[in-house]
């Protein structure tokens, strides 16, 4: 297992499969983008699928999520969902992507073993979309969405993020239209993975916010706590149930106390936290023959070492220099 020193256990993998990305999203990086990671750094398909099934099948890992930048630009997807579908226990396989791209590969990904998706759409507004995103491709996520839907990737769970004095009057809107499309709607507050390192917490909408404009027009029922487990958002059903919306606050209610997830870079580097400033280099010991046991030791020690907390209130805390796009989700 990969545990940590506070007793949690990682089941859930997050897999970057590539830094590259189709959109330029302001709270993420620059309009002219970043310096990308040469093909040699980056792993192979062999090589993604080699540790994830380390994962699977010596560490426990029940979940994998694969990540980007924009996971849907990496050449060869299908068949790496193929081949981790393929593994024993088979792992519940997911995708998060901004939804340009699904239309034509939502049918694919299902029949390769690919379970659902979460598609990131911050606003219903194109003009909007186009000053949050520098490209005028909404009408390319919606038409994702509705692939994806049609293809039984569900839930299709859509990720928005407000920014206050560009989209925050639209938190009502989005879940009026996640509701009559069957989509299931989570809210993440805007956290500080900028590439730029511009966020400040001033400007960041928070999930108290986020409720109180819900509150507004929905009537909302926390689910228990029970049923959340080490999910990172907290969920409401609105009117009653069954359908249900989601607030993941990672700066103002942390939930690191029950965090299950490891995450691996493009470039073979295992992060323990998202905020981490440290990593664990794997894809160092792949090429140079390291066997599954070693991998998987050196997986071990790395999670071992997990702090207890992100520490974003902390004087000391000082942002990760990989943005979120070289991170993974």
């Amino acid at each position: 297992m990969l545990l940590d020193t506070h007793g949690r256990i990682a089941r859930d993998l997050r897999v970057s499969l590539t830094d590259r990305c189709n959109l330029r999203c302001t709270y993420c990086m620059p309009e002219e983008g970043l310096r990308w990671l040469a093909r040699p750094e980056l792993l192979t398909d062999d090589e993604i699928v080699r540790l994830v099934s380390v994962a699977v099948t010596e560490l426990g890992v029940t979940e994998v999520r694969f990540t980007g930048g924009e996971p849907l630009l990496r050449p060869g997807l299908a068949g790496i969902v193929a081949r981790c579908a393929a593994l024993a226990p088979r792992p519940r396989l997911s995708l998060t992507s901004n939804g340009i791209g699904l239309a034509r590969t939502a049918r694919a990904l299902r029949a390769a073993g690919l379970d659902r998706v979460n598609v990131s759409l911050d606003t219903l507004r194109p003009a909007v979309f186009r000053a949050l995103t520098r490209r005028d491709r909404h009408h390319d996520v919606i038409a994702g969405l509705d692939a994806a839907r049609t293809a039984g990737l569900l839930p299709v769970k859509v990720n928005s993020v407000l920014m206050r004095g560009v989209n925050d009057d639209e938190a009502p809107e989005l879940l009026d239209w996640a509701l009559r499309h069957g989509y299931e709607l989570r809210f993440i507050e805007q956290m500080p993975l900028d590439a730029q390192h511009g966020w400040q917490r001033a400007d960041m909408v928070t999930a108290a916010e986020i409720l109180e404009a819900l509150r507004a027009r929905f009537s909302l029922t926390p689910e228990p706590s029970t049923v959340r487990g080490s999910a990172p958002a907290e969920r409401w059903l609105v009117d009653g149930g069954p359908a249900r919306v989601g607030v993941i606050a990672s700066v103002t209610r942390p939930f690191c106390r029950v965090c299950d997830r490891t995450r691996l870079t493009a470039d073979g580097q295992v992060r323990a936290c998202l905020f981490a400033r440290e990593e664990s280099d794997l894809r160092t010991a792949l090429r140079s023959g390291a066997g599954d046991e070693e991998i998987a030791r050196l997986w071990r020690t790395a999670m071992w070492g997990k702090k207890a907390g992100a520490g974003l209130d902390e004087a000391s805390f000082v942002q990760p220099e990989r943005p979120m796009s070289a991170i993974g989700g």
